[in-house]
């Protein structure tokens, strides 16, 4: 069966992945922004009265709020995704982000209006929640469904892009303020900057995705008005299998991630007391070698096959998360990026080819839901679980204790892959041939 993709011009796809990218950016950048400002600023503002420690340790907590959000936001977004379209429902996410992220740059803090501020906090945390898990299932079917059948990997790598760039470029813009004011103005208002800015982002990102076309696929298998099950019910009713294996497939993905974007933001400065612009130009360089990692797993998952990229991946995992903490706790600014490098590099080798795999584990009508599911169940398992037993673990068994717990999360994702279904050019078209025959 050919799939109408693969007849798109060249200039077209480009658009198309181009205009996904580009919405993933802003959207994760809005995401990541919080999760760098609560390891730097937000127990100072938000959580004066426990300390440090505590602090920091509730402010990361409110970061992990938006990933038990995430499952709910896909499940939500992924019914209107599958049964109205995927352009108007990632406008739709990138507006609620928008307005999460601008509400927070203007939230009041604990000492103006007390117990109130920490509780709207996590209030506008939730919203972003939902809108990160509505936004990247959407995002890559853009890419995934429109794209030639044998460039699926390459332009569904677009996305894909989306963390690494927006953490490089929120590192870079807490860098400038760190750069250009005192640390008690970057308390006292600069950490507001980057969140009201953001609502330039989100214009640029509103007027790429509005001019888009809906994908293809979605077109022609585009469902009656209240025909059908809802997506939810259909997605567990036929691809349950594919959605817990698919989640614990890419957990060590967000586990590393996550450990690098938040934890070692807070890590550096706090545990191993380098100063805060140190930190944050480690993690623009930490950014870029994911990006790069990312480009490479997503081409040749074309030549070797998804499930066999992502099965390198988890295992490059297994070693990286053994060796990282031991090259950070060398104690310098150097042995710090490196082991950050480390960390967020071995990332991409996975995360390159689940923009293209998961979607071919559904087939069109419920394509959304299923794969934003899978993507953010992992998310709440690597990316919101893990890094909050990290906390706890570290000031009783040390920093090596992370790597190990990294390790072992490897493992269970690579057991989880070596169990899914191979997935190839022609997975699109025959799950959706599948699905007509049950």
């Amino acid at each position: 069966m050919t799939h109408a993709a693969a007849e798109k011009p060249p200039r077209s796809m480009r658009r198309i992945a181009l205009a996904s990218m580009t919405g993933t950016v802003i959207e994760f950048y809005d995401f990541f922004i919080y999760g760098t400002a609560a390891a730097l600023v937000f127990n100072v503002v938000f959580f004066p009265e426990l300390g440090a420690a505590a602090g920091t340790a509730l402010a990361l907590a409110t970061f992990g709020v938006a990933f038990v959000a995430r499952p709910f936001g896909s499940i939500l977004f992924g019914h209107f995704g599958d049964r109205l379209g995927r352009k108007g429902t990632l406008v739709t996410t990138l507006l609620l982000m928008g307005f999460s992220t601008l509400a927070i740059g203007l939230l009041p803090t604990t000492g103006t209006i007390g117990v109130l501020a920490p509780v709207l906090l996590v209030v506008l945390r939730i919203l972003q929640g939902l809108a990160v898990g509505g936004e990247w299932a959407g995002a890559t079917l853009l890419t995934a469904e429109n794209a030639p059948v044998k460039a699926r990997g390459k332009y569904a790598l677009y996305p894909q892009l989306g963390p690494s760039v927006a953490f490089a470029l929120a590192s870079a813009t807490f860098l400038t303020t760190a750069l250009t004011m005192s640390n008690e103005a970057f308390v006292a208002w600069g950490w507001r900057v980057p969140f009201i800015a953001s609502v330039l982002l989100v214009g640029v990102g509103l007027y790429v995705r509005l001019a888009l076309e809906e994908t293809s696929s979605f077109t022609r298998s585009k469902p009656a008005k209240g025909a059908g099950k809802l997506p939810i019910a259909e997605v567990f009713a036929t691809r349950s299998r594919a959605v817990l294996l698919g989640a614990g497939s890419t957990t060590a993905v967000f586990a590393f991630f996550y450990i690098g974007v938040t934890y070692l933001t807070s890590y550096g400065t706090q545990q191993m007391g380098l100063p805060r612009p140190t930190v944050l130009a480690m993690g623009i360089l930490g950014g870029t070698v994911f990006a790069c990692t990312t480009i490479f797993g997503a081409i040749w998952s074309d030549r070797i096959g998804r499930r066999r990229m992502v099965v390198l991946g988890n295992i490059a995992s297994v070693g990286a998360g053994i060796v990282a903490f031991p090259i950070i706790d060398i104690g310098t600014a150097w042995s710090f990026g490196l082991g950050l490098c480390v960390v967020l590099g071995v990332v991409g080798f996975a995360y390159g080819p689940i923009g293209a795999q998961l979607p071919e584990l559904f087939p069109t009508r419920f394509r959304y839901t299923g794969a934003g599911i899978a993507y953010n169940l992992a998310g709440v398992l690597g990316g919101g679980v893990v890094p909050l037993i990290s906390a706890a673990v570290v000031p009783i068994w040390g920093s090596l204790a992370i790597g190990l717990l990294l390790a072992g999360v490897s493992l269970l994702s690579l057991v989880c892959t070596l169990a899914l279904p191979h997935t190839d050019a022609s997975s699109l078209a025959a799950q959706d041939a599948e699905l007509a025959t049950t």
